[in-house]
């Protein structure tokens, strides 16, 4: 489905990485500080170009194709923090991503917002950091993406909003059997859910296993 074949950069941040993602798949993305995680989340998406390798995505390469090009073909990338509109309601916004028959309540619903006391509020700051990332997430499951990339989505929201966030992943993985998703994160709680772990050290692939064995040697890692 999405195959990285020796990328390296942009900047010499990631280096010589090789990387198959299956149809289906859920993966964790994580490591340190500064080891290439978001930048690679960002080639993979078009943000950024790599100096070298390429990027294929159902057979074909897709290395030169811009942003736009790759959400057309399947690619959805949820930031870190979400994007706010002036003048934007939720419902605009599900609108526009809706590609089939949802409806806003029903995406709102799905990942545990009450439609009636959301659709008409606009995204601004008055919404928490769990409200919007949730909210977020309801717009990148109307596109129902082959590929949903997550760069931290646990980024700036609190407990109880991290649980259902752990709950819409879940969901998300039983219900989309032939979407893939890449996370993001550094969170045990989120590396648990997926089908394989990948520990990124110094841009460079350290370590690719499931779960539970990543789980184990990362932690003996920082022993």
């Amino acid at each position: 489905m999405l195959e990285l074949a020796n990328l390296s950069g942009p900047h010499k941040i990631l280096n010589d990485i090789s990387l198959a993602v299956n149809p289906g798949e859920l993966i964790v993305i994580t490591g340190p500080n500064g080891s290439g995680k978001s930048t690679l989340a960002e080639v993979i998406a078009g943000i950024k170009i790599p100096s070298s390798g390429k990027i294929i995505l159902d057979g074909a390469d897709i290395t030169k194709k811009s942003v736009y090009e790759r959400a057309n073909l399947g690619i959805a990338y949820s930031f870190q923090q979400p994007v706010h509109f002036k003048g934007l309601t939720i419902r605009d916004l599900l609108q526009v991503a809706i590609t089939d028959k949802d409806t806003p309540e029903k995406l709102l619903k799905s990942v545990g917002l009450a439609p009636e006391e959301y659709l008409d509020r606009e995204i601004n700051s008055s919404l928490s950091g769990g409200e919007l990332k949730r909210i977020e997430i309801a717009s990148v499951l109307a596109r129902k993406a082959k590929l949903t990339i997550f760069d931290e989505p646990e980024a700036g929201i609190d407990i109880w909003s991290f649980d259902n966030l752990i709950k819409i992943f879940r969901k998300m993985h039983e219900n989309l059997k032939s979407s893939s998703t890449i996370i993001i994160s550094h969170q045990k709680q989120i590396m648990k859910i997926a089908d394989r772990v990948i520990l990124l050290k110094d841009g460079k692939i350290d370590k690719i296993g499931p779960a539970n064995k990543m789980l184990t040697y990362i932690e003996r890692s920082k022993e």
